[in-house]
């Protein structure tokens, strides 16, 4: 971004030293993800890169380890475990963290702040605490090691996301569209979802798009609760880190990496055309 003509030069410094400080900050987080995108196209099975690969040699390149990925059953079965139990469970987080949100949303509510603190709760709370206390729960329900304990435990951790996006959302929500619609005649039931619901539409997304990745990505409560039939691909790969060091783990991580940058990507589009309606432009 260009600087006004009348910068003194301190002002153009202290941007310099900014944009600095900045792109190394963004390198030093980045750079252990991106390294691991051309390691999974590695013909030799090591986390190293070989002299071939440094050199650009074709033979030094291979996509041997995603062909691994592709034809494996453990691992096919566990990316499957991991996307149904992603699905599930965003879907329900969406709904009733949109509910919750809707709620705490009115002045009438008692001890909003109270409810609310309990509600964001398990972003705050260690997650091995967490991850304890619901085994706890479910194996005296007889209920760990089924789907239901998995995909219940990733709600409770994809919920608050989806509070915290949809009350962003409803933080700018103009409450007199509802009036006027109940005045035009339109029930409760229409109201939401024709009025309420378009415009709280990119908040939703995003915190549906928030509670697949936290499902998707969460290992620990998978740990305490998933059996040998419902192990998602996060048990399968530090399973796989502790048995044999494999780089069929890198092409997983690289295809998971080049997800989330799509989904996020997504998500910003999303942000910038509510911005776009928001002004007018």
């Amino acid at each position: 971004m260009a600087l006004p003509a009348h910068t003194s030069p301190l002002e153009r410094a202290w941007r310099i030293a900014y944009l600095v400080t900045c792109t190394a900050i963004f390198v030093f987080l980045v750079a252990p993800i991106i390294v691991i995108i051309p390691l999974s196209f590695n013909a030799t099975p090591y986390f190293t890169f070989t002299e071939a690969m440094l050199t650009l040699d074709p033979a030094g390149w291979s996509l041997r380890w995603y062909r691994d990925l592709l034809t494996s059953r453990e691992w096919l079965r566990s990316i499957e475990n991991s996307f149904f139990i992603a699905t599930v469970s965003a879907a329900i987080a969406t709904t009733l963290g949109t509910l919750a949100a809707l709620g705490l949303s009115r002045r009438e509510m008692p001890a909003r702040a109270a409810i609310t603190a309990f509600l964001i709760s398990p972003m705050i709370v260690p997650l091995i605490i967490t991850a304890a206390a619901l085994f706890s729960f479910y194996a005296r329900a007889n209920l760990s090691q089924t789907y239901f304990s998995i995909i219940m435990s990733h709600v409770v951790l994809g919920a608050p996301f989806v509070v915290i996006t949809v009350t962003a959302a409803l933080s700018g929500f103009d409450n007199q569209l509802v009036r006027a619609s109940q005045s035009l005649g339109a029930n409760l039931f229409t109201t939401f979802f024709r009025v309420i619901l378009p415009l709280l539409a990119p908040g939703i997304v995003a915190g549906a798009l928030f509670a697949f990745i936290t499902s998707l990505d969460e290992v620990v409560v998978a740990l305490f609760l998933a059996g040998p039939r419902q192990q998602p691909m996060t048990v399968q790969m530090f399973g796989s880190l502790r048995e044999e060091i494999s780089p069929t783990i890198l092409a997983l991580a690289t295809i998971l990496v080049i997800l989330s940058i799509l989904l996020l990507t997504f998500m910003e589009a999303m942000r910038r055309r509510t911005e776009r309606n928001r002004t007018g432009t």
